[in-house]
């Protein structure tokens, strides 16, 4: 390819309404273009890089049994009534009509429609396992689009479904597509972790996160730097801290004047906000509940739904609090909440509180000395905080580490959730029905490319990693008007172009200093530059756009080196 006829146009300036690093440099190196918000066109060298992340992934999944099938984006509603899922996924499921006013949606993910088309023709022990798999657009009706691909309307997927008869089956195909998934990042140059994860809106038992390590990742995850263990912090389990104990004292009530933060309150107080009882409620669904958590704690939304699971969960507003305490925000504590009929869910470790402090319920005014089972009830403890640096691995007892990730892929255990809401059976050895156990493997494409330059760039631009580069090598003549730097760029370029490197040359009548800047913000893994040396003894220079220090080579070994960098390194 020569940089005159690529469709590249590279720009400058940052764009205004970029955010984070992928969306500035894919915008600016001539990757992408906005569409509408959360769409996205992808240009020629967009284009091959999806093409390059695209056939890994093909490759391992063909390698590990899966057949590649393409579903339909359009999905009747009937489908997602038949699982339950219409009325409760909520706005991000973009619904349309068809001109007899049939509801349809286009599809945020494929389970509804796969179980359907299985169930049509697999009904014999003998048909399973199963595998499939595409690679196609999904549409979510995001509330708010950012960070250019990391989180758009419309993007490309890869998902599988596996299809087994039993749990033991279902965890055969699981470790497969564990490890596939292994291999495509490993095989796409990216550093990841899979990380234990909630399976989130599509349901099932079990569930690991590929996250990307980076930054600017909107995940934070707790991993070990000891064992093997990894967790994302929505699910990663706390153990309780046990407090020091102490003789049980006599509940009073503290006069807090305008004190209504923990930090305040341990101020004015002079105790640790260890020692406080933090409240807050929840407007789950109908009914608001309370949930109780250490002063020093963050809560965990996560893991509340999961011992309350409704389908709208949202912090109640400070009106509803009012009407339901009679007390303002601030100064709402646990005690007399139970008798008012109100649930209240408290961590682990409010059990292990002694001589507390909490909201008196009335404005201005604390408890203190306060205990849980003399001083308040409790409608069920559990782990409801956060997991915090510095705590034991739970797995091996090290010390835990934090990083931020990017979510690519995620696999799920589904179980009979779909199958048996959509009635697809088989027949076993036995003559006996049975409901298919189900698994879903998804892997976000275009994620993966943003990932790849969240993780891999610096002030000059992208640093692609050598497998998914959109070209291996640009060959720059430093000056195209110089007959002989044009034409040993031109013999370099078809030679290369023969032994089946991906090459583009540079035949642009621009300065040497544009054409290098745009080889960087692009990112080319090897730059090769026939400039003056050429001219007087023979010498072309060579650079990794990974390292800062370029190599000067003779010209007629510049075959061996790129061979060396590409096929041996």
């Amino acid at each position: 390819m020569y940089i005159s006829n690529l469709y590249a146009p590279t720009l400058r300036e940052t764009p205004a309404e970029a955010e984070v690093i992928s969306h500035k440099l894919l915008v600016r190196a001539g990757y992408i273009r906005k569409s509408s918000s959360g769409v996205y066109t992808y240009m020629p060298l967009a284009q091959r890089v999806l093409q390059k992340i695209s056939a890994i992934i093909r490759e391992e999944m063909n390698k590990a049994g899966g057949q590649e099938v393409m579903l339909p984006i359009i999905q009747p509603a009937e489908l997602w009534l038949e699982s339950g899922r219409w009325p409760v996924y909520g706005k991000e499921l973009f619904r349309l009509k068809d001109r007899h006013d049939r509801d349809f949606c286009l599809g945020p993910t494929h389970e509804e429609i796969i179980t359907d088309l299985v169930r049509m023709d697999v009904s014999s022990y003998r048909q399973l396992p199963l595998m499939l798999y595409q690679i196609q657009n999904k549409y979510r009706d995001e509330r708010r689009p950012r960070f250019g691909l990391m989180r758009g309307r419309e993007f490309i997927m890869k998902d599988l479904y596996s299809f087994d008869r039993d749990e033991s089956g279902l965890e055969d195909s699981y470790k497969k597509m564990y490890d596939a998934y292994t291999a495509i990042f490993t095989r796409c140059g990216l550093e990841f972790r899979p990380v234990e994860a909630d399976s989130g809106a599509i349901g099932g038992s079990s569930s690991h996160e590929f996250m990307v390590i980076a930054d600017s990742g909107e995940a934070a995850i707790v991993y070990c730097p000891e064992c093997s263990y990894a967790a994302n912090i929505e699910i990663a389990p706390c153990y309780p801290e046990n407090s020091e104990k102490e003789d049980l004292l006599s509940i009073e009530k503290k006069a807090t004047p305008n004190k209504t933060s923990i930090e305040d309150v341990a101020g004015f107080l002079a105790v640790s906000p260890r020692k406080l009882i933090k409240t807050l409620f929840y407007q789950a669904d109908d009914e608001v509940i309370a949930v109780l958590v250490r002063g020093d704690r963050a809560v965990n939304e996560i893991k509340i739904q999961r011992i309350h699971p409704s389908v709208t969960f949202e912090m109640a507003s400070a009106e509803k609090i009012i009407e339901i305490t009679g007390c303002e925000p601030g100064y709402v504590g646990p005690a007399g909440l139970f008798e008012k009929g109100i649930k209240i869910y408290a961590d682990e470790e409010i059990r292990t509180l002694i001589n507390a402090v909490c909201g008196a319920n009335e404005v201005n005014y604390h408890l203190i000395n306060v205990t849980v089972g003399r001083d308040f009830s409790v409608t069920q403890f559990a782990d409801l905080r956060m997991i915090e640096v510095g705590e034991p691995c739970p797995k091996c007892g090290a010390v835990l580490n934090m990083a931020r990730g990017i979510e690519v892929g995620q696999v799920f255990k589904l179980g009979t959730k779909y199958s048996k809401a959509l009635q697809a059976n088989y027949v076993d050895e036995k003559g006996q029905e049975n409901n298919i156990v189900m698994g879903c493997y998804g892997i976000g494409v275009s994620r993966t490319m943003a990932s790849a330059v969240e993780q891999n760039h610096d002030e000059n631009g992208i640093i692609w990693p050598l497998q998914i580069a959109p070209y291996q090598v640009i060959i720059v003549p430093v000056s195209v008007t110089d007959e002989k730097q044009r034409q040993a760029a031109e013999q370099l370029y078809q030679e290369l172009t023969k032994i089946g490197v991906e090459v583009v040359l540079d035949d642009r009548e621009e300065r040497a200093g544009v054409k290098f800047k745009d080889a960087d913000l692009i990112g080319y893994p090897i730059r090769i530059t026939i400039g003056k040396k050429f001219i007087e003894n023979g010498q072309v220079e060579i650079k990794k756009r990974s390292e800062k220090e370029a190599s000067l080579v003779l010209y007629h070994d510049i075959i061996e080196s790129v061979k060396s960098i590409l096929y041996y390194k």
